[in-house]
């Protein structure tokens, strides 16, 4: 949403004081508009690969919609791991056995649909109580290897903005071209009255100002606004990692999700004593 007030803003701080001068409709030049799509479009497709591609549109919804990274959130993930590693101490590793292979059906999970609607999440959760499961582990591997999977999942997520970004730093060239194009074209009609060779030189400068605004106003927001979103995805895998963490170095449940909460952004992290009566108030 902040990101279409933000178009509304530039469109209006653009195209409306240009009005106060002159009529907009001397923006209006369809074949420079064409020119640029064109162009858009055939150097995104010609500079990434499929998967890239497919993952474009769903990079773009990500910065349409509203973020679901909330304090809400977290504090059910956190009463979830709290749940998990209570069971595990009360009953054993292998009580969760169930939960972690069928989490759709768990009613562990099922009680947190919040959490349960993120599969990436989920999934990233259980293969590693699997592995709790599964029999003695080192710590210290483990982190290792819960960096690399958060890392690998981080540079996937960012293919698509870092492909955006690189396209927005193109159309300002790709402006010149379309408007060089036009000043080609003009070249042919050097006989005609300066009224005439004017509009048309004005028409083709349309180019230049269209692919500058599009590049600062419109592609380079949106390429910020994706990043933004990725950015705030990836501490949710943070919180698992160092809850899952502290419980096989040996803390209590408690204390563990004490550690996932101390790593949250401020502005999402829940006060120590309202995550704790969320716990108690679930458990009962």
């Amino acid at each position: 949403m902040l990101l279409l007030i933000g178009y509304v803003i530039i469109l209006a701080a653009s195209v409306g004081s240009f009005a106060v001068h002159g009529s907009v409709l001397a923006l209006w030049v369809p074949t420079e508009y064409l020119g640029i799509l064109g162009l858009l479009i055939g150097g995104y497709i010609a500079s990434n690969g499929s998967k890239v591609l497919k993952s474009t549109l769903g990079a773009m919804k990500l910065a349409l919609g509203g973020s679901k990274y909330n304090r809400a959130l977290y504090v059910d993930l956190l009463s979830l791991l709290f749940e998990i590693l209570a069971k595990v101490r009360k009953e054993g590793l292998m009580s969760i056995e169930n939960d972690v292979e069928n989490p759709e059906s768990s009613p562990l999970f099922t009680k947190y649909p919040s959490v349960s609607a993120d599969h990436h999440v989920v999934e990233f959760m259980c293969d590693y109580l699997r592995m709790m499961v599964g029999g003695n582990l080192n710590a210290f591997e483990i982190e290792n290897l819960m960096d690399m999977e958060i890392e690998t999942h981080h540079q996937e997520a960012h293919q698509a903005p870092h492909a955006i970004n690189e396209i927005g730093q193109a159309m300002p060239a790709f402006g010149i071209v379309v408007c060089v194009m036009g000043v080609v074209n003009v070249m042919n009609y050097v006989g005609e009255p300066p009224a005439v060779l004017g509009k048309m030189i004005a028409g083709a400068l349309v180019g230049t100002f269209l692919g500058i605004l599009l590049s600062y106003g419109f592609v380079g927001p949106l390429a910020s606004q994706i990043e933004q979103k990725i950015e705030e995805s990836g501490k949710i895998f943070q919180v698992v990692k160092v809850v899952l963490l502290a419980s096989m170095n040996g803390y209590a449940p408690q204390v563990a999700v004490e550690f996932g909460r101390k790593v949250l952004y401020a502005s999402d992290r829940p006060s120590f004593l309202e995550l704790e009566q969320e716990i108690k108030n679930r458990k009962g």
